[in-house]
């Protein structure tokens, strides 16, 4: 019988063989989830031909799901022999998620529904972010989020999770901020205390990881089975998947590309992240008198030095390049996608630029990843955080590894 799921973007990592024992009922129904979620609209059919579950349980499952509120019926389709077949599709309301993104620069708040629609959203820049200052910023948001909500579904708001970058005492020197505050991250339990504060449950990942797993579960397009992904952000962040899991690693920060050595123009080899960075990018355009808060305010900026941004992407796109060549080597990695806080025609020029470095290095023996544009946009690890929560209680084999 040929694999039912090939029709399906992205499903080859989904375990797409359910059981018919009533102890996996709670496995099979994410499993249904995670179908449509991925296909979009399924029928009942559908469903039973790609999983081998029985007709009957498939229905069971299905208006369970639909009685619950998170699928819903689209029209009949007629035609066919027999009775006309009605696709299922996720119901936006059935369920609610907040993710918090926390950077160096800002913090993010937004209210996402069950199809990755942003409901609300509340942002504030700052010089530094403080475990103080975080809380502050969550415990006046968040209430104002969820009273955008109609009250009926407010029932409905399952957890919080939270993309943040590991470590933020790291890297003071580029931060700008004093060592004694910056300092606090490494004994204060943020996870605990927003638990306290928010009484939801509370999720945290590395941010260029949440914003990996939010092209995951949100992303549009062929979802490769293997990639590597890079987040353009005031550090250089990327994410891994592996057979169509995200792969997190011991530590939750797999992938984080940051610390690898690459080449340089001058020939002495420098850390990607001082040289993919965008606080790199802030810094060239301050030393030429450009005012650079502006990178921070929204994604959509602007520069007006353009040899400065030039020099940026061009030396940016050949650290990309080189560190995708060394992930490649070892994983043969499907594809490299690239995302950011940057505006639509800089994702696509810097993308441009990686893949025609990339194809300039020595390539024998590798067989060449794809290189294009993430779908998500700037808003991948806000969407991230939420797909936390939400991959954790809805969905089967889109987690971590």
């Amino acid at each position: 019988m040929p694999d039912p799921t090939l029709d399906i973007p992205g499903s080859e990592g989904l375990a797409t063989r359910g059981s018919n024992q009533a102890g996996m009922r709670a496995h099979n129904e994410r499993l249904v989830l995670s179908l449509v979620r991925q296909g979009g609209e399924l029928s009942k059919t559908d469903i039973a031909q790609m999983t081998g579950l029985s007709a009957q349980t498939v229905s069971v499952i299905m208006r369970g799901l639909e009685a619950e509120g998170l699928l819903v019926k689209g029209e009949p389709i007629r035609g066919r022999i027999g009775q006309p077949s009605v696709p299922m599709s996720l119901n936006g309301d059935g369920a609610f998620f907040f993710g918090l993104k926390i950077g160096r620069r800002s913090v993010d708040l937004a209210l996402v529904d069950f199809l990755g629609n942003i409901r609300g959203f509340r942002r504030q820049v700052w010089s530094y972010p403080t475990p103080d200052a975080v809380l502050d910023f969550v415990e006046k948001a968040l209430p104002i989020l969820k009273g955008e909500l109609p009250k009926k579904l407010q029932s409905r708001i399952v957890g919080l999770g939270v993309a943040m970058p590991f470590q933020l005492w790291s890297w003071i020197e580029h931060v700008g901020a004093p060592q004694h505050e910056m300092d606090a991250w490494r004994v204060r339990d943020i996870q605990s205390e927003l638990a306290a504060l928010t009484g939801i449950g509370v999720h945290v990942q590395n941010d260029a990881t949440a914003a990996c797993g939010a092209e995951l579960v949100f992303g549009t397009g062929e979802r490769p089975k293997d990639f590597l992904y890079f987040y353009l952000a005031y550090f250089i962040g990327g994410g891994l998947v592996l057979n169509g899991r995200l792969y997190t690693g011991r530590s939750g920060n797999a992938a984080g590309m940051g610390p690898m050595p690459v080449p340089t123009n001058s020939g002495e080899p420098r850390r990607l992240i001082e040289v993919a960075s965008m606080s790199v990018l802030a810094r060239d355009l301050e030393k030429a008198g450009e005012d650079a808060r502006q990178l921070w305010e929204t994604p959509d900026w602007t520069v007006k030095n353009s040899e400065v941004l030039d020099r940026w992407l061009t030396e940016a796109a050949n650290g990309l390049a080189h560190a995708s060549l060394s992930a490649t080597t070892l994983l043969e990695l499907h594809s490299i996608l690239i995302d950011g806080w940057v505006p639509s025609e800089v994702r696509a020029e810097i993308t441009r630029r990686t893949h025609d470095a990339f194809h300039k290095l020595d390539l024998s023996g590798i067989e060449p990843p794809v290189i294009r544009e993430g779908t998500v946009g700037p808003q991948a690890r806000v969407l991230g955080a939420a797909a936390i929560p939400l991959a954790m209680r809805y969905l089967t084999e889109t987690g971590v590894s």
